[in-house]
């Protein structure tokens, strides 16, 4: 009798595995990729609203935390043994060594900010529940394309049992830090009149 069984039996990859292909080669130090949940992820090109959005979230909240947190753009967060992913922003605890020998695991970090122009989905339900499941208090995302921000907060096993969506108008403060006011347009790239 022949097995019908489709699943695949799949190997997943551990954070050292990942470091070891990027140190010899096997990962060319320019591929856009990040490990998550195990599997070695493609990441979307960055298009002209995304890098516009990036870089005006992280101006301002460098200039409205100034030295209450550290804020970092694209680079690795060490969720588990199977995830490092590279979120757009990171607003993590400021660390003495400038994490010179890690990368931020959950416990030191604050906030963490996707940019979705074309990859909406992905971030808000793939990536969602990695963060989740990580413990991840606060995630956002910002939809370029629809002028909105999603927000998660209250992870759990299963995901984020709180997501609201607010219009560019709206007000937003993370959560370990209230007395920090934003306003989604000032994330969100400007509108070009022709």
């Amino acid at each position: 009798m022949q097995n019908t069984d489709t699943s695949l039996n799949l190997r997943l990859w551990t954070v050292a595995d990942y470091h070891r292909m990027a140190e010899t080669g096997i990962l060319d130090e320019d591929e856009r990729v990040e490990l998550l949940e195990g599997k070695i992820i493609w990441m979307s090109a960055k298009g002209t609203a995304h890098r516009s959005a990036v870089g005006r979230t992280d101006y301002l909240l460098k200039n409205r935390l100034r030295n209450r947190a550290w804020v970092s753009i694209q680079d690795p967060i060490k969720l588990n043994q199977r995830s490092e992913p590279e979120p757009d922003v990171a607003v993590v605890q400021i660390d003495p060594l400038d994490y010179a020998d890690h990368h931020p695991t959950p416990s030191e970090v604050y906030l963490i900010i996707e940019v979705a122009d074309s990859s909406l989905k992905f971030d808000c339900e793939t990536k969602g529940k990695a963060y989740a499941q990580a413990g991840i208090a606060d995630y956002w995302v910002i939809d370029v394309v629809n002028r909105q921000l999603y927000v998660f907060r209250e992870p759990n096993e299963e995901g984020y049992q709180s997501k609201v969506i607010l219009g560019e108008d709206a007000r937003i403060s993370p959560l370990q830090f209230a007395d920090l006011q934003i306003v989604v347009l000032e994330m969100l790239p400007p509108i070009i009149v022709s």
